[in-house]
């Protein structure tokens, strides 16, 4: 058993705490990582999509009939965030953590390995530099690898509005790194950004 459509079949039919298992394990990372952009707390994020699962299981007699259930989970720890957003608005700021992205490196040129990791600096602080929805429609598709319908029903938008915020993001990344590859004479930034999202940022 692999895929998540057999999973929720398994859970759903036959109360399979081994699959139910593995359905966590699927999505708990990238459901943290999106947690973490509206409470930016790791704890607080944690305990959000662990309950978030908890109700999960709970209902897991209805789970065969959620058509998309990325979809439904990233749509469920959005709407936790933001009611505890809601009850607890003094918020306290913590230092953000290593992201656990995989850096771009080159295995046999430490040169150009420098050259990478500057390149990699310099693209996080654009993207950490974008409009707060630009930011996470960008990290949702470029990181989480979701598509625009799934983004627009997540964040409750349009699709359209998802097109123009990640060109926009793009933009700013194209320009920024632009700016790079001129004073550095580092890779074009076309091509930078190519190697970045076929790495899913």
């Amino acid at each position: 058993m692999s895929s998540v459509g057999e999973w929720q079949t398994s859970i759903s039919r036959y109360d399979d705490e081994q699959a139910f298992a593995c359905l966590f394990r699927h999505f708990y990372d990238r459901l943290l990582h999106f947690c973490e952009q509206y409470v930016h707390a790791r704890e607080v994020a944690e305990e959000i999509v662990s309950d978030v699962f908890v109700k999960l299981w709970h209902r897991r007699s209805e789970l065969e009939k959620v058509a998309n259930l990325q979809v439904y989970l990233f749509v469920a720890v959005k709407n936790h965030s933001l009611n505890y957003l809601e009850q607890y608005s003094r918020l306290r700021i913590v230092p953000i953590e290593a992201t656990g992205m995989a850096d771009l490196r080159h295995s046999t040129d430490p040169e150009q390995d420098l050259e990478w990791k500057e390149l990699r600096f310099k693209m996080d602080q654009i993207v950490a530099a974008l409009p707060e929805q630009c930011r996470r429609i960008f990290k949702l598709i470029k990181e989480d690898g979701l598509k625009y319908k799934e983004v627009a029903e997540i964040l409750n938008i349009s699709p359209r509005t998802v097109e123009t915020q990640l060109f926009r993001a793009m933009r700013r990344l194209q320009d920024g790194l632009s700016q790079l590859h001129k004073d550095n004479n580092l890779l074009p930034p076309l091509l930078v950004l190519f190697c970045l999202s076929a790495q899913l940022l």
